[in-house]
């Protein structure tokens, strides 16, 4: 297995910089094109809704169906990268997401769009999973990879807010439809270059880590999980179902846990956490994505909500937040890691992310964008730092022959951070909005205060994460 590592190493080392660049080109088209979606969805879902006469519990299954899909098959991708070679599962993902978007364009009813967005999930699952660790074999030297990597974080950022923009504008001048067509070219264009670009690599195979047991037991645990989570906005967090399920969902991995442990060739080798870094920098992400993914989703709604923003001018709205991830992450953050390591790097985007998210605890109903939202929408740019910091070292203790697999591992922890972020906080904004608009509040006050505790909660995340990464990660090069 290990056989193949150096070979991979050595032709990452003598690849003409102009072929890896182009590489890490593709592998940013598909990254922009699966994060496009997810938010040029969200900004449709009214649309969809009143075509396709969704319920609101319905209509969250849009969304839902999708997460579960991609959470739950991150961590089996990303092992199934290193088996049979990771440019072959990155096309299979392309392929797969291409197809369903064009399924889901197509959607006539609840069930197919539904069934087509689980789908997509899937392909989305396999192109993302691989990725991060493509560019580990691929930008071996830390200063190549720093920057590789924020590049790779910027188009993240960027995909995210075009998205947002994108979909309120087409979605308003044609019709939901188009916001996944548009993935057509995309997807085709990045698969044809992928195929011509990424170097061919071959695993071991299946025979030399397949195990069929533990890949079962995680992904059922992942995807009822998921499943649980995104479902306690409508059943509750202390319902018999949430706490049934969720009972389970911990049972299929504790089981997994233990499988690991006994089996010859493991899905997740338990060796790797044994790396402060691995393990610190995948906790604190949980808690970071779950703050900012759940305040990008919050504050939308209460632009929408309160303020009366549009789609379009909502996405218009978020522009400067993603503006200055995009600068910061492809301009500074290679460069600041570079001089003062990543660990305190880290350390000081997660300071700035708790200082914006601070900044909207006392919100009015009234605000002025530029006295009460712009200020956090530039400090956002500590995500920048942030997202290409996490994913030096959550990446940190990954050998070329188990990337994929971390690289899996990285991209799970993300999409579990979103999940909980946005069930968490969409729930307690609920509850504190109902509580004030019951005691006489009106509308827009009572919305506005269930807004600000789910920023506070946000912004507590934050900090509990800045306190963990100064705690327990170490500078690269200082593990144990």
């Amino acid at each position: 297995m290990t056989t193949h590592a150096p070979a991979a190493t050595d032709a990452a080392r003598t690849a003409p910089a102009r072929s890896r660049t182009l590489a890490l080109a593709v592998l940013c088209a598909g990254m922009l094109m699966i994060v496009l979606d997810g938010s040029i969805v969200t900004v449709a879902l009214p649309a969809i809704q009143d075509d396709l006469h969704f319920s609101p519990a319905g209509l969250t299954w849009t969304v839902n169906a999708y997460l579960i899909a991609f959470g739950g098959l991150l961590l089996l991708a990303g092992r199934l990268g290193d088996l049979i070679g990771r440019k072959r599962l990155f096309v299979a993902g392309l392929a797969v997401f291409t197809a369903a978007s064009l399924l889901c364009a197509l959607a006539t009813g609840q069930g197919m769009l539904i069934a087509a967005r689980f789908l997509q999930g899937v392909g989305g699952a396999l192109a993302s999973s691989v990725s991060l660790g493509m560019i580990v074999t691929l930008f071996p030297e830390p200063r190549e990879r720093g920057r590789a990597i924020g590049a790779f974080s910027f188009v993240g950022a960027a995909g995210a807010s075009i998205g947002q923009v994108l979909g309120g504008v087409l979605t308003e001048a044609l019709d939901w439809h188009w916001i996944f067509l548009i993935n057509l070219p995309l997807g085709l264009a990045a698969a044809l270059l992928a195929i011509r670009v990424l170097e061919n690599d071959r695993g071991p195979g299946l025979r030399g880590g397949a195990d069929a047991l533990g890949a079962a037991l995680i992904t059922a645990a992942l995807m009822l999980g998921i499943y649980t989570i995104v479902g306690t906005g409508e059943h509750g967090w202390a319902s018999a179902r949430t706490l049934g399920l969720g009972a389970l969902s911990l049972a299929l991995l504790a089981g997994f846990l233990l499988r690991q442990a006994r089996a010859a060739q493991p899905l997740l080798p338990l060796r790797m956490f044994r790396s402060r870094n691995v393990s610190g920098a995948n906790l604190v992400q949980v808690l970071t994505i779950s703050g900012m993914f759940g305040f990008q989703i919050i504050v939308a709604l209460y632009m929408q909500q309160v303020l009366g923003y549009g789609a379009a001018a909502t996405g218009l709205a978020m522009l400067p937040a993603a503006a200055s991830i995009g600068v910061v992450s492809l301009l500074l953050s290679a460069r600041l890691s570079a001089r003062f390591g990543e660990r305190a790097v880290l350390l000081a985007g997660l300071a700035l992310l708790t200082a914006a998210l601070g900044l909207l605890v006392r919100l009015p109903a009234d605000a002025d964008y530029v006295v009460h939202l712009l200020p956090t929408m530039l400090l956002i740019s500590g995500g920048g730092l942030v997202l290409s910091a996490l994913a030096v070292l959550g990446m940190s203790g990954a050998g070329p022959e188990d990337a994929g697999t971390a690289s899996g591992l990285f991209n799970t922890t993300q999409q579990v951070g979103g999940a909980l972020g946005v069930a968490v906080l969409s729930t307690l904004a609920g509850g504190r909005t109902a509580a004030l608009a019951a005691s006489g509040h009106s509308a827009a006050d009572a919305l506005t205060g269930g807004f600000r505790l789910a920023f506070a909660v946000a912004a507590g995340l934050l900090a509990v994460a800045l306190v963990l990464a100064a705690t327990v990660l170490r500078p690269t090069g200082q593990q144990s």
